[in-house]
């Protein structure tokens, strides 16, 4: 239920179509039935990757003989999406290389599929420009549509109730791909207007969260598997670096401005606190042993400055929300994976399903996933 009312919420369809049409107004918010419909087709789609790539782990975990629960799914209706998404818990230890691999890979492979044909679908049933007729707060938006006949290249500020900050998603270079090949393809900052299309695009920035190739994500698993404790523990802290890296780039762009606002004198310091945030991060990711310390956090200060100087760059790259999951990674996940008791090599097909996973990670991720701009 709490996808379905974030869902119709989203597309502000409530808003288009006559009062004749309601069904009752709860919280200012008319609902009718095709705010109901719009909530089904997002809540729907995204519930059903959701269940999808779960029982992919289920299924899995149950072939090998390994304790696990059923999929818990976790609502919650403030977060724009209804949803925290859905977990299982395995009841004990994964005792092989070969159980941990199958585990960790059959959740986001199962649910990539379901993801796909979502977005997919989402394409192949797009409206027309007229769909955005009547959506309160995009007066501007309309006019360009009325007369250029396409959506603009970057937001109007007339059609963002803020300003010009709206919500916007970012690109993955699979998304990037399939839209090329329809037409009246929302941009980012709208695209929470489409049901379908967002769902999909949802399910594929949740299996590029699952496989974070980090700690015991399923992207932990999937890498610990293939190449073994020491070669995991090398690549993931080198990519944990990477997302601090980018969230130092989207700190210096989206946070510095506003302590100078705040505060002139806080600004001015704004190097000071961001060497201070990846000292201790880096302190955390290699154990207090300063001859590691020191040299990765003088190489990202100075990489940041001259990154932070190529706007082309800072505007794909640099996300200052990087250093929320760096701490939820370190503290909650882990940067590391426990060891496996039974260390046996995989299967040709199973590397080749490895190497597949860490691909589709590569085509659904994005260093700017969600972002306010």
């Amino acid at each position: 239920m709490t996808t379905i009312w974030d869902g119709g919420i989203m597309t502000h369809r409530m808003l288009v179509y006559a009062d004749a049409s309601a069904w009752f107004t709860l919280g200012g918010i008319t609902v009718s039935a095709p705010f109901v419909m719009d909530g089904l087709r997002f809540g729907g789609s995204l519930l059903l990757f959701l269940t999808v790539h779960e029982f992919g782990h289920y299924f899995a975990a149950r072939r090998h003989g390994v304790a696990v629960s059923l999929p818990y799914f976790i609502p919650f209706l403030f977060n724009g999406i209804g949803t925290f998404g859905a977990v299982i818990r395995i009841r004990q230890q994964i005792p092989s290389m070969t159980k941990l691999f199958d585990i960790g890979a059959a959740g986001p492979l199962a649910g990539f599929v379901v993801a796909l044909v979502v977005l997919l679908v989402g394409f192949m049933t797009l409206p027309g420009l007229e769909y955005m007729n009547g959506m309160p707060d995009h007066e501007a938006l309309q006019a360009f549509l009325q007369s250029q006949g396409r959506f603009p290249a970057d937001v109007l500020t007339d059609s963002a109730v803020n300003g010009n900050q709206v919500l916007r998603v970012g690109s993955t270079p699979l998304y990037w791909f399939l839209s090329q090949f329809f037409t009246n393809v929302p941009p980012m900052w709208e695209m929470y207007h489409y049901p379908i299309l967002f769902a999909g695009w949802l399910g594929l920035f949740f299996t590029a969260l699952n496989l974070l190739p980090v700690g015991q994500l399923d992207g932990g698993h999937i890498l610990y598997a293939l190449v073994g404790q020491k070669w995991h523990r090398i690549m993931a802290r080198s990519f944990v670096l990477l997302l601090l890296f980018s969230g130092a780039v989207g700190f210096v762009d989206q946070v510095a401005p506003m302590l100078i606002a705040f505060d002139p004198l806080l600004g001015q310091l704004t190097w000071v606190i961001l060497s201070t945030i990846l000292f201790l991060y880096a302190f955390k990711i290699f154990s207090g042993n300063f001859r590691w310390i020191m040299p990765v956090v003088f190489t990202m200060v100075v990489s940041t400055a001259f990154v932070s100087r190529l706007p082309s760059l800072v505007s794909s790259f640099g996300h200052s929300g990087w250093f929320l999951w760096c701490l939820l990674i370190m503290f909650l996940i882990k940067v590391d994976h426990p060891p496996v008791l039974h260390m046996e090599p995989l299967s040709r097909r199973r590397k080749v399903l490895g190497i597949l996973s860490l691909l589709i990670f590569a085509l659904c991720f994005s260093f700017k996933p969600l972002y306010i701009g």
